[in-house]
């Protein structure tokens, strides 16, 4: 499986997710569950920012440069991951809920930058056994077994 593929799964998950907390999130009263709900997001979206940065981003740098698409790419992450930081500190639950939802939407554009833009200039820029490869590395920090 091409690494694009699998983050590409991935983000199908993510939507569902995102799908349920824009759902369930405006009708939540304890403020604590939209911590917890949040914390849940934050883990999920922590690793696979981590794999997509330590496979697929190194992999494009030096092909693409570290500035453009990867440059926007890390600062989605970032504005994710310090938005993610902010919501225990919440005082509130409707600020809670409010920025959870916010989160959910800059992950939502970013995924789609990601899709639109990005995997197929790694498709383009980097050879199917790289892409293969990569995958290949995805399933085991995975610790998940690829049938071929």
């Amino acid at each position: 499986m091409k690494i694009t593929d699998a983050l590409l799964g991935e983000h199908a998950v993510f939507y569902t997710q995102f799908d349920y907390l824009e759902q369930f999130a405006p009708s939540v009263t304890d403020h604590p569950l939209v911590k917890s709900l949040g914390a849940m997001l934050a883990a999920a979206l922590a690793s696979h920012a981590r794999l997509e940065e330590e496979l697929l981003f190194t992999t494009l740098e030096p092909h693409i440069g570290s500035t453009g698409p990867l440059a926007v790419m890390r600062m989605d992450h970032d504005e994710i991951e310090k938005s993610l930081e902010h919501l225990p500190a919440t005082q509130d639950v409707d600020q809670a809920r409010e920025l959870l939802l916010q989160i959910v939407a800059i992950a939502r554009e970013h995924f789609a930058k990601e899709e639109r833009m990005l995997y197929p200039i790694a498709t383009q820029m980097l050879s199917a056994e790289t892409l293969i490869d990569l995958g290949a590395q995805w399933a085991y920090a995975r610790r998940t077994i690829i049938l071929v």
